[in-house]
């Protein structure tokens, strides 16, 4: 008899937050304009992070911000390794450990964002680089990947500010995700 265990999604806990949902950036515009403008401004810093904000997803049809975004990945494996390389980061940044099935009735999509398909933020996503996601046969990620691991260490030789989850697989949900059901874990908790 196979065991089926819980999968989950994981999404940066909001500093300031209204509801009990998680809803895409452009939909937060029409809720709350200030908390809005708060968020948005991080796709200020760059001007090819700026561009993301246009930026279409294949096979869902919408922009970037229509989506919320999770990682599949448990942050703590993020953590682990940019504390390794002695990177300045919080100890206790909290996340939403979100079932998957919180994801059910949207429209969902997994970019790989793997690193042979990915020209930077300011170019479309390739079409090989995402698909349509079954939460059925959604698998958690038990490992940070390898192309992740080297732009870290990469990255942090430089020097450089860089995003945490470069190459990490992103879960792309177009609607609303409830969040009354989420644990809220630190990254900084061991998985083991």
């Amino acid at each position: 008899m196979e065991v089926l265990f819980l999968q989950y999604v994981y999404h940066i806990m909001p500093k300031e937050m209204n509801g009990k949902s998680l809803v895409s950036l452009n939909h937060l515009k029409s809720i709350d304009k200030r908390l809005y403008e708060k968020y948005a401004s991080k796709y200020e810093d760059s001007a090819d992070r700026k561009l993301l904000m246009d930026r279409t997803i294949p096979k869902l049809d919408c922009l970037w911000n229509d989506t919320v975004h999770f990682t599949p990945l448990h942050p703590n494996h993020v953590f682990r390794i940019v504390d390794e390389l002695g990177v300045n980061v919080p100890a206790e940044l909290k996340f939403f450990k979100i079932p998957i099935m919180n994801l059910k009735g949207n429209r969902n999509a997994i970019y790989h964002y793997k690193k042979e398909y990915y020209e930077g933020p300011a170019t479309a996503i390739s079409h090989s680089n995402i698909d349509i996601l079954k939460l059925d046969d959604y698998r958690e990620l038990s490992q940070l990947p390898e192309d992740t691991k080297n732009y870290f260490i990469m990255e942090s030789k430089k020097g450089n500010r860089f995003g945490m989850f470069h190459f990490v697989p992103h879960i792309l949900s177009h609607g609303e995700v409830p969040i009354d059901n989420a644990e809220i874990i630190s990254w900084n908790q061991n998985t083991d």
